[in-house]
């Protein structure tokens, strides 16, 4: 009875010893979470600080309570810039989406001219997007431009724009996800619908889509993020116009803060930005079931 007591408990040491195996220390995560803390959670923790203040920038912060929350409240132009804000961050997932998923997809192929292509393809995603909107400020132009009208000048157009070219540049990245989610499905499905008679389409939206939910789930969180917080983009080729018919969140912050000099309501926006994206974030999670996934390969 000793022996298989002590047979069971070497068993069981070794199965805890195997777990452990390939498992690095928590110790390599120590630069990681430092690098978070002094570059996300500390500017975060002073953003919800000064919303509760009341700063120009000079001097000290004087505590104003919930005052910056209630203009927040009953500023005219949130609603607005709210609406503009979810119907881009949806245009921009639907434009972005769309367009990386049919494109990595084909570039999960092995022939070399999908290489180049996908190599050239990459390109735009290594520019700043300063120098982009400044590129596409200059193509737009109504006089010097390659299209002779005024874009920029119609909420339509300017919106458009603006959509287009935050695509044109991130899309690259969706595209390099969803080309390593791609080839991580197993041939034999694909080998297994031929056999069955599936064409192309059927296996794209029968094996394709099901094994690539967990990537478009990652994909769809980066988009969404990146939609509520573009800026630059924004102020280069609309400054929120015409009007203020692109004056989303972020540039309604960057008003805030930059020309009116009230960085205590500038930080109740940007504190604002952070719950949304936050929140939606994990909603997107729960909601697709990623957060369930143990797998290492995709759709294992």
């Amino acid at each position: 009875m000793t022996s298989t007591v002590q047979k069971t408990s070497t068993v069981e040491q070794g199965t805890r010893k195997a777990s452990r195996v390939g498992r690095p220390h928590a110790v390599w995560a120590l630069p990681a979470v430092l690098f978070f803390t002094f570059f996300a959670v500390v500017p975060m923790g002073l953003a919800l600080y000064l919303s509760f203040t009341s700063w120009d920038g000079l001097g000290d912060p004087r505590p104003v309570g919930l005052d910056n929350w209630k203009k927040l409240l009953d500023d005219p132009r949130l609603t607005q810039s709210l609406t503009l804000t979810v119907v881009l961050t949806v245009a921009s997932w639907a434009f972005q989406t769309v367009v990386a998923l049919l494109l990595g997809v084909w570039a999960a192929g092995r022939q070399r001219n999908r290489a180049v292509l996908s190599a050239i393809f990459f390109v735009p995603f290594l520019l700043s997007s300063t120098a982009i909107a400044i590129l596409f400020y200059a193509l737009l132009d109504p006089n010097f431009g390659i299209i002779q009208a005024d874009t920029l000048g119609s909420q339509s157009g300017a919106f458009l724009a603006i959509v287009f070219v935050g695509g044109w540049q991130f899309m690259p990245f969706h595209t390099l996800i969803y080309q390593g989610g791609a080839r991580q499905i197993p041939e034999v499905l694909y080998q297994a619908a031929a056999i069955d008679g599936a064409g192309r389409y059927r296996q794209f939206f029968s094996i394709t889509l099901p094994q690539l939910r967990h990537t478009i789930t990652t994909s769809t969180v980066l988009i969404v993020v990146g939609s509520l917080t573009y800026f630059e983009t924004v102020l280069i080729l609309t400054k929120g116009g015409p009007g203020t018919d692109t004056a989303v969140l972020p540039y309604l912050m960057y008003e805030a803060g930059f020309k009116q000099y009230d960085f205590g309501y500038a930080s109740a926006i940007a504190t604002t930005l952070v719950i949304a994206a936050t929140g939606l974030s994990l909603f997107l999670v729960r909601l697709t079931g990623f957060g369930s996934m143990r797998s290492t390969r995709e759709g294992m």
